[in-house]
């Protein structure tokens, strides 16, 4: 039997809204993105380094990073515990995960904020 203690949430009532909220972020960026590089002119570096160094668009990447951790380790913990049975390679595998996500986190974070 799987327990929400390995969950990001309380439940997966909570699960499901923050990948909801999540996939929102997400999509949010990802769609202001796409309309930033259809309407500007040229995209040089001093383009990309003024949009990154502006502090909104700093807080909303590091929005985005962090949605897309959340989101990650959601999906892989339920794409494990559907999927690996044996709970010690299941955890071991979790462990992992959220490590990587953890370590992309803050990777994401020292790399914005150093622009």
């Amino acid at each position: 039997m799987v327990t929400s203690a390995t969950s990001l949430g309380r439940s997966g009532l909570h699960d499901w809204i923050i990948q909801r909220v999540s996939a929102v972020v997400l999509a949010a960026y990802i769609i202001y993105l796409a309309a930033f590089v259809f309407s500007a002119g040229s995209l040089d570096f001093t383009t990309w380094h003024a949009l990154f160094a502006q502090t909104w668009f700093k807080i909303f990447s590091l929005l985005a990073i962090a949605s897309l951790s959340f989101h990650a380790w959601i999906g892989m913990w339920i794409v494990s515990t559907d999927y690996i049975k044996p709970t010690g390679l299941r955890m071991i595998f979790q462990v992992l995960v959220i490590l990587a996500c953890f370590a992309f986190l803050i990777w994401g974070a020292q790399i914005l904020w150093s622009v």
